[in-house]
């Protein structure tokens, strides 16, 4: 694909949910780039791609494009000159920074929680509501716990003791032996990865991942200023001959992996793979970081971390939460690593926020402790909407293909005929679905035909939302681009 397109489809992701609501395509068009350039999303003189290109990945027609970017021109925003494209005009004022990593993917990820709720069926996280016995641990321990803990100083760093020790009991019992000195409690493990790579990573750095993998983690490494060096995934995990010949070449600074469950594609890395990622991280002395917050739906039986694989000398970082199992809304994550390590990235949360909130704490302490009960819970829920979900695309969209997952909380959905996800995605917009392209959650830009068809929804909105995917799909092979004859506006 040339660049002229890539272009495009970046600016299409950049732009969101931008055919929300009523009205002309091209005025709501038009009313998006007009926010993208007070954002800071696009600066004065960039260069917009051309009417076609952005119509193809719009799924619009040129006329919408047209006219759109003539009324942009009427009001200043945009000139035009033969030769040199259209462009953001030279007078607009220097917007502030968009928040977001540069060059990163997991824009419409991250907007999707600051706008909140809606309408519209989401794709871009796994919601978890609270499961039984959440709610009720968390009014015992606000009952039992309160007044002891609102004599506390109220700062813990590590990690208040109790959670420590639950989570380290938690490994050992996993056949990893931990001590409470190991782990350091952050809030999700989004707040892990951020200490991982500020630890690792600089500029000019590399980090090796999987490829698909998490749009959110990509744009962490991403904003440390590494270079993304990948790996394939199969049925077993992360290709380790891969992996091999890149440590050989180039010699990464950090290795990120998501071996219990990888997102998006749901494997569940084999225990032989395990080990010999793990006589790699020794051999060639780069640290790895294995994220586990991917969960939910869950294999019969699942091998121990990477960490207990690890001979002398492996530098293995381990993280979780119990935002997947328990409830997203109980931000409480943690990582466990060598107590060395441990006690650097537990002066970063000292830095960062001093500690993380100690109710939050002493509730996820009790959750740690009857993890199993809770974790068949969560999963045996996944697997009845799950069922439903493939049940239903089966009837509706026979045509789409997809692996049942070993675990996690979607499907990693390829679609037929080369179609471009990515323009799928536009088309599902305006019917009311934010589907996530697999080209956002792969570095290479490849995957281009797949995304992430998360399953963790109630079975209600399920069904809704196979129904939007099929009016989406039957529009897109029956009709392609939306048309929106809009009237030409006279610069």
């Amino acid at each position: 694909m040339d660049s002229f397109a890539d272009g495009a489809h970046r600016l299409a992701a950049q732009l969101g949910r931008w055919s929300d609501g009523d009205g002309p395509l091209y005025r709501k068009l038009a009313d998006a780039l007009r926010r993208a350039v007070a954002d800071g999303v696009l600066a004065a003189g960039e260069r917009l791609p051309s009417e076609r290109a952005l119509a193809a990945a719009l799924a619009v027609s040129r006329t919408t494009v047209v006219a759109a970017y003539d009324e942009l021109r009427a009001a200043g925003l945009l000139r035009s000159r033969q030769g040199s494209g259209t462009r953001v005009s030279g007078h607009t004022r220097p917007a502030p920074t968009d928040g977001y990593a540069p060059g990163g993917s997991a824009r419409a990820l991250y907007q999707r929680l600051i706008d909140g709720p809606g309408d519209l069926v989401s794709l871009a996280c796994v919601t978890t509501e609270a499961i039984p016995p959440v709610p009720d641990i968390i009014r015992e321990t606000a009952d039992r716990r309160l007044a002891e803990l609102l004599a506390e100083t109220g700062y813990h760093p590590r990690g208040l003791p109790e959670l420590r020790e639950a989570v380290a009991d938690h490994y050992t019992g996993l056949g990893l032996p931990t001590s409470p000195d190991q782990i350091v409690v952050t809030t999700g493990v989004q707040q892990a990865v951020a200490f991982v790579c500020d630890l690792y990573l600089y500029r000019g750095s590399a980090a090796l991942i999987e490829s698909p993998s998490f749009a959110g983690c990509l744009d962490s490494l991403r904003a440390a200023g590494a270079d993304l060096l990948t790996v394939p995934v199969d049925e077993e995990g992360a290709d380790v001959a891969r992996m091999r010949r890149i440590m050989r070449e180039r010699r990464p600074d950090l290795v990120y992996l998501m071996p219990t469950y990888h997102n998006p594609t749901g494997v569940l890395m084999s225990a032989a793979r395990r080990r010999q990622v793990a006589e790699l991280a020794a051999e060639y002395g780069v640290p790895v970081f294995e994220d586990g917050a991917y969960t939910g739906l869950r294999a019969p039986r699942e091998p121990p971390p990477i960490a207990a694989f690890a001979p002398p000398g492996a530098e293995v970082i381990t993280a979780a939460s119990v935002g997947k199992t328990a409830w997203a809304g109980l931000r409480i994550g943690w990582l466990r690593a060598p107590a060395a390590t441990a006690e650097r990235i537990s002066r970063r949360k000292a830095i960062t926020d001093l500690g993380s909130p100690l109710l939050d704490q002493a509730v996820a302490a009790r959750l740690v402790r009857c993890w199993p009960q809770l974790a068949a819970a969560r999963s045996a829920l996944l697997a009845e909407r799950m069922a439903v979900l493939e049940e239903r695309l089966r009837e509706r969209l026979p045509e789409w293909c997809w692996r049942r997952p070993d675990g996690g909380a979607a499907l990693w959905v390829r679609l037929p005929d080369g179609t471009d996800a990515r323009v799928f995605a536009q088309v599902a917009l305006r019917h009311g679905v934010e589907v996530v392209p697999g080209s956002v959650m792969a570095p290479c830009g490849d995957h281009d035909s797949s995304f992430r068809l998360t399953f963790s929804h109630p079975v209600d909105t399920i069904a809704v939302l196979v129904d939007r995917l099929a009016r989406a799909w039957e529009d897109l092979r029956r009709h392609g681009p939306v048309e929106d004859y809009a009237p030409r506006v006279v610069v």
